[in-house]
């Protein structure tokens, strides 16, 4: 961790790299330009200053010498060339006549200058002069002062010697000194700007970047640590508030596409039932009166007939036109929803008062051998539904009647409330189911609910079935709110078929 860290801090970052390339080096490079300035303007002085000691040196001796010479004292003259020694550091001083022959020397020293222009310029001009020259093969810089006699005249001219080399050595240790010392501050000033870069902006920089990373990469839940300098804060806080938004507005589009989806479903629905209403009403229209007078006629027959053949027959016509008012009926009963039948009104539904009379109803129609009809209900108090109750009713006896037809000993209906209690970490949803389990073969493999909710499809064998039970009571479901549910159960042979409807939670009004 401490690894990946230090390589985060010492990566430099586009951000860094244009700090130091515009800030950090400009200010270094001009600080350099003015220490090179500096010290340039200090070996000029430090020069002069060398210059101004040899100088002062050879007027401090020039009248001990200009003396000795006029009392022709050489010995004296060789003593004040020793002491220039004693005073300062020189290399060698020497002493010439007026023609450059050497008088006295000591140290390291030019022989003889009778040929030397700078004598000539020293003796002519009465002025001091000052040369760089190789003596015994080392570069000196030499002073010239010229000697007067009681006159003024000049009769000779004091060298004095010192090495040029000595005139660098002491800038090159002060150039060495400086540029060493600009050299540390100039990495401390990078490690500086570089770890404080990190420590105030990099870091807070590189964590935005990883969030936009994350959003990139579908996760679309990050957010930035909205910490920092002030302007990086407002910039996290900006970017959060931007996915906010776009989550927002994507939550909404999702909803708004649903929602028309739901508008398309039940317009394309709304259009099937329009269309299936003009078929049954022609339908209806038809076959009503024919089969009207079917059975007036069969009727009729039957009562001035005694015969048991007769009457077999015609029975069994009454009961072939009895099933083709019922296809007839049912297709109605699918076609028009309750809210637009008339005579049909909405109103609260007790399930305990209406589910006895719907297996009243199917248990007629069955024979004495055919699957017991048993009801469950809860303890206590039922919930109410709104809605038509003659919808409701048609609803519960076709799906208990195609429970019965398929069940080989016992059809059960009950009645469930869900999601009662009350819960600290979410508000649970009440709901009303409505069971009705049978026995029989249980739903073939492979076909999905919404195939056998669809009009007219049907399990059962040629004229045993219209496909339109499951159909109406999908319909009618949808009508009051609730959804139909169908799977096959789990413990044993069967289907089980529930009726699911959300109730409202009146602690919410």
């Amino acid at each position: 961790m401490r690894t990946e860290k230090s390589s985060a801090v010492w990566h430099l970052t586009g951000i860094q790299r244009a700090l130091l390339l515009y800030v950090v080096l400009p200010i270094l490079t001009i600080v350099g330009l003015g220490l090179g300035l500096g010290l340039e303007r200090m070996n000029t002085q430090e020069t002069q200053r060398l210059k101004m000691d040899l100088e002062l040196l050879g007027r401090a001796i020039r009248l001990p010498v200009e003396e000795a010479l006029l009392a022709g004292d050489f010995e004296a003259v060789e003593r004040s060339l020793d002491s220039v020694f004693e005073i300062g550091r020189v290399y060698g001083a020497s002493v010439y006549d007026v023609n450059g022959n050497q008088v006295a020397a000591t140290g390291i020293v030019s022989g003889d200058l009778s040929r030397s222009r700078v004598a000539q310029e020293v003796v002519i001009t009465g002025e001091q002069q000052e040369r760089v020259r190789p003596i015994s093969g080392v570069d000196m810089y030499s002073q010239f002062l010229p000697l007067f006699d009681a006159l003024g005249q000049p009769n000779g001219f004091i060298q004095i010697n010192r090495q040029a080399s000595d005139f660098d050595a002491s800038f090159r240790r002060l150039s060495l000194w400086a540029w060493s010392i600009w050299g540390i501050m100039a990495l401390l000033t990078l490690t500086i700007v570089i770890f404080g870069h990190y420590r105030g902006v990099g870091r807070h920089m590189s964590v935005l970047k990883h969030t936009m990373n994350q959003v990139e990469s579908g996760q679309r839940e990050a957010r930035a640590p909205e910490r920092g300098p002030g302007e990086l804060a407002e910039i996290a806080r900006g970017l959060n508030q931007m996915l906010d938004g776009i989550e927002r507005k994507e939550s909404e589009l999702a909803q708004s596409r649903q929602q028309e989806a739901e508008m398309a479903e039940r317009l394309q629905h709304q259009e099937k039932m329009a269309a299936i209403g003009r078929v049954t009403s022609g339908i209806a229209h038809e076959l009503g009166a024919p089969l009207t007078v079917i059975d007036g006629r069969a009727r009729r027959l039957q009562k001035s007939t005694d015969d048991a053949e007769d009457l077999r027959q015609l029975g069994a016509i009454r009961g072939q036109v009895a099933r083709l008012t019922r296809i007839v009926q049912q297709l109605l009963n699918y076609s028009r929803p309750g809210h637009v039948q008339e005579g049909i009104h909405e109103g609260a539904i007790e399930l305990p008062k209406l589910l006895p009379s719907v297996l009243e109803s199917v248990r007629h129609e069955l024979s004495s051998n055919g699957p017991a009809l048993k009801l469950h209900l809860p303890k206590g108090r039922v919930p109410l539904l709104h809605g038509s109750e003659s919808r409701f009713e048609l609803a519960l006896v076709n799906l208990v009647r195609n429970a019965a037809q398929v069940a080989q000993t016992q059809v059960d209906v009950a009645v469930e409330v869900t999601g009662n209690g009350a819960s600290l970490h979410e508000k649970r949803v009440q709901e009303l189911l409505i069971w009705v389990v049978d026995d029989g073969p249980g739903l073939p493999e492979g076909i999905a609910l919404e195939k056998l909710t669809e009009p007219f499809f049907t399990t059962k064998g040629q004229g045993e079935g219209t496909g339109l039970g499951l159909a109406i009571v999908d319909n009618v479901a949808q009508e009051h709110g609730g959804r139909l549910q169908l799977r096959n159960r789990t413990d044993q042979k069967g289907t089980e078929a529930v009726l699911r409807f959300r109730l409202e939670d009146e602690t919410d009004s």
